[in-house]
Order: structure tokens, then C-alpha cells, then sequence
């Protein structure tokens, strides 16, 4: 049923489910909706952002029983909107209705060493590395892995559950704080960026490819991407679509999915984590590209043909942290300046609808567009210089 050689589709009028009910969900709603879609939501939060506007909305736990029976009787196709959620779960909906990407492809990119493998397996280059599910791997570390990474296997994101460490014995002390639970050590590498490839694949194997994304990291989240119309099409950018499309292939992936990759100050390319699902980074394409990447996975999900991938024009995307509704150093909660955000030429703003700002937690996204990179950029630190954002232009 969930090979990528199954033509089902699902019309327009007809259900799609989501697994998981965050902001990703959310704008796949809307997404799917705006073609004419209804959409069922599981998600065991009831103030959750995108049970808000699904238009139903199963209040349970992921691995509950009976709400998936119900997602599975009013869908016949299901997407999930995070890794995390039980690969058994999506086994089990997969008894009855389209499940899209399939469990399989989920399981291997929930764990880092079976991740790593699947890489290597598939000849995109890795950092180097080891898994550490003992002390005793520890002490059978390779020198050229410090300084390195020490990296929780499962459930990390967003910089949580990592720790840099420079010896063996930051390595056993940073193995104990992740709880002694499996982890993979990678090695430190001379990085000149970091870029990511959002890929959609269809049921029918076939694929299309948006611009890479050129991003920036603070304290392990995601804080702007950038993308240059011009610049679209560049050797490095084709190295990690054809990467990406690789990965997908031997996944049979079917659905969205983005791959990051470290570019390093040689000019060669190594793979960082794949993302089975729309990605932070991609939020860009709601306003720079012909379809955005929640209506490629609505597309994807439902067997529809996929939709142009094509750039409209150049744009800078500013994650908004919930730190923005905190006075600098004080628990004073006050609303950010919007309307000076969206006097700004080219600004769009998506907020999330989170019923609580908490610092860290991902609030919203402003795109900023322009004829050029350079004149988003320039566009971009005002939005940021008035919201009291670190940005360089």
C-alpha cells in the first residue's frame, strides 16, 4: 500500500490526517484546505496550533489505539508533521489507509546511528563517527573524532540532546548527562556554511527540488535562511539535490523531506540530518516560490502531481523565538512590534498561533522578499533592528 509505486489519490472534498499538531501541521492545514482538503488532526495537546484550524481535531496520544483507528476510518492518506512520532503507530495506520512517508523511512531517521549507516549505505558522505552506547566504546574512541560532538541518538533537535567535547573524559561525562542513553560522536569539521535541500517525492517517483537554503544557527536553532534567485543553480547546490534525491530513492520516500548538509572550507559537501517532513528552513517557500512545501506534502500525501518549485524572487526568513515577547532581562511578557515588522517592503509575517511565548520555543517566521539577496538582506535587518534581533546584513 505505501510503495511509491501506488497511484492512489485522494480528491479534493475528501480527508487527509496529520500526526502531530505544531506549527508544521498547522500550515499544512491551510495548505491542504486551500485545495479543497479536509483535514483530521491527532495531537495529544488540546491548545495545540494546528488542531485549531483542522477541521477535527482527535484529542489522544500518538500511540492511542482507538484514536488511530478513528484517523484511519475518515483518512484515506496520513502525514506526520515530526520524526518523533511511534514508527508503530504509522505501521498501524498503515494497515488501513495511505501513510506518507512510511514507517520504514521514519524508523531510520528517528535514530542517528541507524541514520549514519543508512548514508554511508548510500554513498552520501558523513562526518566521521562512532556510536557510543557504552563506557566502554568510550575508551575505544579514535583520536581524529576530538574534538568532536556527542550527540543523543534519539529525540534530539533544535541543539537539545548535543554536547561538544574535546577528550574522552568530556565524552564520558557528557555520555552520563545524556542519561547513558545510545549516542553517536562525530567529529568537529571545518565548516565554511551550512546549506539544506527540501525535496518532495510523489507516489509516483517523481521528484522536484526547491533552491538550497544558505543558513544560520544560534545556540543550535535555526535563525535566518537565505535564498538567492540568482544563485539557484550553483555546483554546490546541485552536489546536494542530487544528494538528497538519492536519500529519498532509497528510502522510497514518499512525501517532503529536507537534508542538511555542512559545506566545508574544501569546497566538499558532507550530510548532517535528514528531516522527514517540511523543515524550518523551507518556511521561505510560502512567499518566494511558486508552491510552498506544505502544499507539495498535501500534494504528495493525496497522489496529486507535484506543483513548481520555481523561485518568484530572493528572500531572507527571520525565525521568530518566543524571547521576542520577554523585556531583556525580565519575565515581563509584551506583544513585539508588528507594525513596524510589517512596514517594512517586503515583510510577511506568520505567526504560529502558540497560546503561550516561552523563550526557545519557535513562535513565528517573517519572510522577507526581494529583487535581489542582497536587498532582502538589507530589508532584513530592519525587520530585525525592530524586533531587537542579532543580524548581519
Amino acid at each position: 500500500m505505501n510503495k511509491a509505486g501506488d497511484r492512489s489519490a485522494v480528491l479534493p472534498g475528501e480527508w487527509l490526517g496529520m500526526l502531530g499538531g505544531g506549527q508544521l501541521g498547522r500550515m499544512f492545514c491551510h495548505a491542504a484546505q486551500s485545495l479543497g482538503y479536509k483535514v483530521a488532526v491527532l495531537d495529544p495537546d488540546n491548545q495545540s496550533p494546528a488542531g485549531a484550524v483542522a477541521d477535527l481535531h482527535i484529542q489522544a496520544a500518538y500511540d492511542d489505539t482507538a484514536a488511530l483507528a478513528q484517523l484511519a476510518a475518515r483518512c484515506k492518506a496520513v502525514t506526520t508533521e515530526f520524526e518523533n512520532v511511534p514508527a508503530l503507530s504509522l505501521d498501524s495506520l498503515a494497515q488501513t489507509c495511505l501513510t506518507r512517508p512510511g514507517a520504514h523511512a521514519v524508523a531510520v531517521v528517528q535514530d542517528r546511528i541507524r541514520e549514519k549507516a543508512f548514508l554511508d549505505s548510500s554513498g552520501v558522505p558523513v562526518a566521521p563517527h562512532r556510536a557510543v552506547e557504552t563506557n566502554d566504546d568510550i575508551a575505544g574512541l579514535p583520536d581524529a573524532l576530538f574534538p568532536g560532538i556527542l550527540k543523543a541518538a534519539r529525540l534530539g533537535y533544535d541543539g537539545k540532546g548535543q554536547v561538544r567535547v574535546a577528550s574522552r573524559e568530556d565524552t564520558l561525562q557528557a555520555f552520563q548527562d545524556l542519561g547513558a542513553e545510545p549516542c553517536v560522536l562525530e567529529a568537529l569539521l571545518p565548516l565554511q556554511r551550512e546549506i539544506s535541500v527540501v525535496l518532495a517525492r510523489g507516489a509516483d517517483g517523481a521528484t522536484v527540488v526547491y533552491p538550497s537554503a544558505t543558513n544560520e544557527h544560534r545556540d543550535g536553532i535555526l535563525a535566518v535562511s537565505s535564498v538567492d534567485a540568482a544563485q539557484a543553480d550553483d555546483d554546490i547546490t546541485r552536489q546536494a539535490q542530487a544528494a538528497t534525491l538519492r536519500i529519498a530513492q532509497a528510502l522510497d520516500y514518499v512525501g517532503v523531506m529536507c537534508v542538511e548538509f555542512f559545506v566545508l572550507q574544501d569546497g566538499s559537501l558532507v550530510a548532517n540530518e535528514i528531516a522527514p517532513r517540511p523543515h524550518n528552513s523551507g518556511h521561505y517557500t510560502l512567499n518566494a516560490s511558486v508552491a510552498s512545501q506544505f502544499e507539495q506534502q498535501a500534494r504528495a500525501t493525496a497522489g496529486m502531481p507535484l506543483a513548481d518549485t520555481g523561485s518568484l524572487c530572493s528572500v531572507v526568513m527571520l525565525n521568530l523565538l518566543g524571547d521576542l515577547w520577554f523585556e531583556p532581562g525580565a519575565s515581563t511578557v509584551r506583544e513585539p512590534d508588528w507594525a513596524s515588522v510589517l512596514a517594512v517592503p517586503g515583510a510577511q509575517l506568520h505567526l504560529y498561533g502558540k497560546a503561550e511565548a516561552r523563550r526557545g520555543r519557535k513562535m513565528g517566521h517573517v519572510n522577507v522578499l526581494g529583487r535581489t539577496l542582497v536587498q532582502a538582506r538589507e530589508r532584513a535587518g530592519q525587520v530585525a533592528a525592530a524586533l531587537g534581533l542579532p543580524f548581519e546584513g
